[in-house]
């Protein structure tokens, strides 16, 4: 049964939804934006104009400590929130030289910073592939040792015990995954995403199932199931990011489970973005949507930002399905003029932007179909797509065939999800399209 409207009165929450923070702590206003290494804005101030702003920076630049804390401190005044889903990537992209020590340092000062401005506000955080040193490397829960991933999880748990209940503790401390009830009659299961992940060279050993977690996923969801729970999937990669066989197995688990699975949630990709599932007969009945969320980095090129969802609220019959969403910039050519004060605002709201009746897995399908005759809808959606600060090439039929091709593919090297739109593109260009614009 597809989801329906709630009825007229019930109750909705809304939860504020951050991920890809990315914390460079050597960023300096004034320094050089367009250095030759793979992460700038950073060392000694420059004289005279053309440095990096104070707040930000359009270039292949992460953020300051005290634009996050901005960021956080302004949500006093923009909630309230039911909760908070933090999805991962806290330190900045020089990865060629973090040790353990900056990982955790990382951790720490960032979960302290969301602990200080969100209060009471419950938060469920995910793992993100750059939690790690060396970037990606999330050896299996068998690999024991220096060589393991303990060390991260361990201070995971610590970090997060005011947050998690102690059976979550225990399977994040084993595994980085866990589920934990958000309120009667919602349950959230947060995903180790980088078990999937293409960039993980573990992976070699076994790519289907490397830590059991798609098994226990499919045992949470049957017990939630037959205790008439609705889910919230929260992780950092989406789905169609996966390596082949774990991202096909996640698509038939989300088919299995589609009246129990409310909703999905990831990060990763810095952009605004979402994929499809349909049903595996035909390929046409669309049964959920992963919500892809932009960035608050500006890693690359882009403004820092936010997301809120409104869901269907905690009462008898709910179907806890988002309802809406919104999204919070900083626009970095305001906020970084001398004198001016950073003013984050509201870039969209999606049924308003799109002119959706709902925001059920068939109108973002729609959506879609609409995009191919639809131009000025299709570029607001490319406006939206990079935080209101899109390139200046203007994305045109090749580029505008592979975004559609990848809102419609939930799972990963399927050429037949793309086959009924149009203009039709061979899948191996599509695929050289996506490579191109990879962020992380």
């Amino acid at each position: 049964r597809p989801p329906a409207p709630p009825p007229p009165g019930a109750p909705s929450a809304r939860v504020l939804f951050l991920t890809d923070l990315h914390w460079d702590r050597l960023y300096t206003p004034g320094s050089d934006p367009a250095c030759p290494d793979p992460l700038c804005c950073r060392g000694a101030a420059r004289p005279g104009p053309g440095g990096a702003g104070f707040w930000g920076e359009y270039s292949k630049c992460d953020l300051p400590l005290h634009t996050i804390a901005g960021l956080l401190a302004q949500l006093r005044h923009a909630g309230p929130f039911a909760a908070a889903y933090w999805t991962g990537d806290i330190p900045a992209h020089n990865v060629w030289q973090q040790r353990r020590e900056d990982q955790l340092l990382a951790l720490r000062t960032v979960t302290a910073l969301l602990r200080q401005h969100l209060g009471a506000l419950p938060v469920y955080p995910a793992v993100g592939n750059h939690e790690a040193t060396p970037v990606n490397a999330f050896p299996p829960p068998y690999v024991h040792g220096n060589q393991s991933s303990a060390w991260l999880y361990d201070a995971m748990a610590e970090a997060w015990q005011d947050w998690l209940p102690p059976p979550a503790l225990e399977t994040l401390r084993a595994a980085g995954f866990y589920t934990v009830q958000v309120w009667p009659g919602l349950r959230l299961v947060s995903l180790n995403m980088n078990f999937c992940s293409q960039a993980n060279f573990w992976l070699l050993i076994n790519s289907t199932d490397p830590a059991g977690q798609l098994q226990w996923l499919v045992g949470v969801l049957e017990a939630a199931e037959q205790q008439g729970e609705k889910v919230h999937i929260i992780g950092h990669i989406p789905p169609a990011h996966c390596l082949r066989s774990w991202s096909w197995n996640y698509y038939r688990i989300v088919n299995r489970f589609e009246g129990t699975i409310a909703a999905q949630f990831f990060g990763h990709t810095h952009v605004d973005e979402f994929e499809m599932f349909y049903d595996e007969e035909t390929l046409t009945r669309p049964v959920s949507v992963a919500f892809v969320a932009p960035s608050v980095t500006t890693y690359i090129n882009l403004n820092p930002g936010y997301r809120v969802y409104e869901v269907d609220g905690a009462y008898n019959g709910s179907s806890h399905a988002v309802l809406d969403h919104e999204t919070f910039i900083l626009n970095l050519t305001e906020a970084n003029v001398p004198g001016a004060e950073p003013h984050w605002q509201r870039l969209y709201r999606a049924r308003e932007a799109y002119g959706m009746a709902t925001a059920f897995p068939a109108d973002w399908d729609l959506l879609i179909r609409r995009f191919q005759d639809d131009e000025r809808l299709f570029q607001r959606f490319w406006y939206h797509f990079h935080k209101g600060h899109p390139p200046r090439e203007p994305c045109l039929e090749a580029c505008k065939a592979a975004l559609l091709c990848a809102l419609r593919t939930g799972r990963s090297a399927d050429p037949s999800l793309c086959r009924v739109l149009r203009p039709a593109r061979p899948f191996r260009q599509i695929l050289q399209l996506w490579r191109q614009r990879q962020l992380c």
